[in-house]
C-alpha cells in the first residue's frame, strides 16, 4: 500500500498517486507499507531508486547509510522484545525501515506498519510540527522515534537483570541460570543491532550525506549520542548479567561445598564406629572381651565417647 502527501507552509495536501509528486510544491512524503513487487517497481521508476536498495529493505540486511546521486538511503530497524521460536522465552524482534531522503521528497518503505512512521505521519498530516518539515527533518523524527523504542527494550532487559540479581542468592532455583543466559543472549543480539545503527547515523551526523542540510546535522548528532549511550548501557548490562552468572555459580558451588562438608563430618564420625563394630563382628573363637559381662555396655559407652569427642572437635574447628 502506498500513500502520499505534500507538506508546505500553507498546509498538507493528500495525494492519491505518486505520478505527479515530483512536481508538487513543498516536501512530498510517500509512505509505502507491505508493498507488492509492482508497487516497488513504481517507486523505483518515479524516484530513480536503485533496485538493490529496495531489496535490502525486504531482505532485512544490517542497518546502513548509502549515498546516491539524487538521494540518501538509510536502512534502520525497529526493535522490541517478543516471544521467539527459539528455546528462549523472548528475543529481540526487528522490523526494517528504508528511508530514501531526497532534496524535497521522502520515501519510507517497510514490510509492516511501523509505529514511529505512523506517529510522525500523523503529526505532519495534522500540521502539528512547528519546526521545518523538510525531508531530512521528517526522516530525523522517524529515526528518533525508533531509537526511543530501543530505550524501551533496554528498560525491559534491565528489569530482567534486577530480577535475576535478586534470585542468584537462591542456588536451588534451576531456572536462574537459564534466565541469565537468555538475558545475555538478548543483550548480545541487541548490541549487534546497535553497532551498525550507530555507524549509519554517524554518516548523517557528520554531514557526509548530501541529502542532509547543515542545520539538520545537529538533530542527527543527538540521535547518534543516544545510540552511543545505548551501546554503553548494553555493554554495562551484559557485564552485570555475566557478574550475576558468576555469583550464581559461586553460590551454587558454596552450597555444594557446605553439603559435602556435612557429609564428610558424618562419614568421619561414623568411620570409627564402623571400625569397632567391624572388629567385634569378626568370627574368631577366642576374643577376650566376648567373655566379659560388661563388654557390650563398655563398647557402646566407648562409641558414644568417640562421637562426643569428634563432634566437639569439629565444632571447635567450625566445621559444623
Amino acid at each position: 500500500m502506498i500513500t502520499a502527501m505534500s507538506a508546505t507552509a500553507a498546509g498538507v495536501t493528500e495525494r492519491d498517486g505518486i505520478e505527479d509528486v515530483r512536481a508538487a510544491d513543498g516536501t512530498t512524503w510517500i509512505r509505502a507499507t507491505d508493498t507488492t513487487p509492482d508497487e516497488r517497481q513504481q517507486l523505483r521508476e518515479t524516484f530513480d531508486i536503485d533496485p538493490l536498495a529496495t531489496e535490502d529493505v525486504i531482505d532485512t540486511v544490517r542497518p546502513k547509510t548509502e549515498e546516491y546521486p539524487d538521494y540518501t538511503f538509510v536502512l534502520f530497524k525497529t526493535a522490541r522484545l517478543a516471544p521467539g521460536d527459539t528455546a528462549f522465552r523472548d528475543e529481540v524482534e526487528t522490523t526494517p525501515v528504508g528511508l530514501f531522503v531526497g532534496s524535497d521528497w521522502l520515501v519510507t518503505l517497510s514490510v509492516t506498519p511501523v509505529e514511529a512512521v505512523e506517529r510522525v505521519w500523523g503529526l505532519v498530516h495534522d500540521g502539528r510540527l512547528n519546526d521545518d518539515t523538510g525531508a531530512d527533518r521528517i526522516a530525523y523524527r522517524v529515526i528518533d522515534g525508533m531509537v526511543e523504542g530501543y530505550f524501551d527494550v533496554l528498560d525491559e532487559l534491565e528489569d530482567g537483570i534486577e530480577t535475576i540479581e535478586e534470585a542468584v542468592v537462591t542456588p536451588t532455583d534451576t531456572e536462574v541460570l537459564e534466565s541469565i543466559n537468555e538475558i545475555r543472549r538478548e543483550l548480545l543480539s541487541f548490541r549487534r543491532l546497535l553497532w551498525p545503527s550507530r555507524e549509519a547515523i554517524g554518516v548523517l551526523a557528520r554531514g557526509d550525506a548530501a541529502g542532509i542540510r547543515p542545520d539538520s546535522e545537529k538533530y542527527y548528532r543527538d540521535v547518534y549520542d543516544h545510540l552511543v549511550q545505548l551501546v554503553e548501557l548494553t555493554v554495562t548490562y551484559r557485564d552485570l548479567a555475566s557478574g550475576a552468572r558468576d555469583i550464581y555459580l559461586n553460590t551454587l558451588s558454596q552450597s555444594t561445598n557446605e553439603v559435602m562438608k556435612t557429609l564428610t563430618v558424618v562419614a568421619t564420625v561414623v568411620l570409627p564406629l564402623t571400625l569397632v563394630t567391624g572388629l567385634y563382628g569378626m568370627n574368631f573363637e577366642t576374643m577376650p572381651e566376648l567373655a566379659w559381662p560388661l563388654a557390650y555396655p563398655a563398647v557402646l559407652l566407648g562409641m558414644v565417647v568417640v562421637v562426643v569427642i569428634l563432634v566437639a572437635y569439629f565444632k571447635r574447628e567450625r566445621y559444623i
